[in-house]
């Protein structure tokens, strides 16, 4: 092969594994949400309007998520020093499946000057999905704890969500070669006695062996 039709051949598998990498890339679209929050403080009800960010990353058997606020949400009537100030959150998935992924962050890192709202630092958790299929996540109830105070914010708006995601499901357990029991019981007798055996739980897999290696051994004597 020339050098020029080698050169050529390469570009090409290269364009398609770019190309079969984008595919295989999960199907996802954020957006910068605007959520009005109605909080229950220590002094009295507040409201205020954050933009809010959320991100998804792969790990393992499921996705990192981070949620950002873009504007402070409440402020205090005194100073909060630094670390004063504690926030948590939750996350409402959808789609595929319900549920409710707690979130949370570190301290902030610098003092916040009284009547000044407070930025909420970025709260992460981990969210493992069961089933596959496209998942939303929106934003949930915002908790600030500081001062041995605690203040309570609920989106008022019904905010859409902030990221679409196409999800894989974690394997159930059981699913795999070795982990499964019908891998680890010998299909020796009626498939009702195995079913029954399986529902016995480990310590019948232990024994279960053993006892198969006796009536193996037994078996041998009978024929000698």
């Amino acid at each position: 092969m020339s050098d020029r039709k080698r050169s050529t051949a390469l570009a090409l598998a290269s364009a398609l594994a770019g190309t079969a990498v984008l595919l295989a890339a999960p199907a996802a679209h954020a957006d910068v949400v605007d959520v009005a929050y109605d909080c229950k403080t220590p002094i009295g009800d507040k409201s205020a309007v954050s933009p809010i960010d959320i991100k998804a990353v792969k790990e393992g058997d499921g996705y990192k998520l981070t949620m950002s606020f873009q504007k402070g949400v409440s402020s205090s009537p005194v100073e909060l020093g630094k670390g004063a100030m504690s926030p948590s959150a939750v996350i409402l998935v959808g789609g595929a499946e319900k549920a409710s992924v707690p979130v949370s962050g570190p301290p902030n890192p610098e003092a916040v000057p009284a009547n000044t709202p407070i930025k909420i630092t970025d709260l992460s958790g981990t969210y493992t999905p069961e089933k596959s299929g496209k998942a939303t996540f929106t934003a949930g109830v915002l908790t600030i704890k500081a001062l041995g105070t605690t203040t309570t914010c609920t989106p008022g708006n019904s905010p859409k969500p902030s990221l679409e995601l196409e999800v894989t499901g974690a394997a159930p357990p059981g699913s795999g070669g070795s982990a499964g029991t019908e891998d680890t019981l010998p299909q020796t007798g009626p498939t009702d006695s195995a079913l029954a055996l399986g529902t016995l739980g480990g310590t019948v897999l232990l024994t279960g062996a053993a006892g198969v290696l006796w009536l193996t051994r037994r078996g041998q004597r009978a024929r000698s």
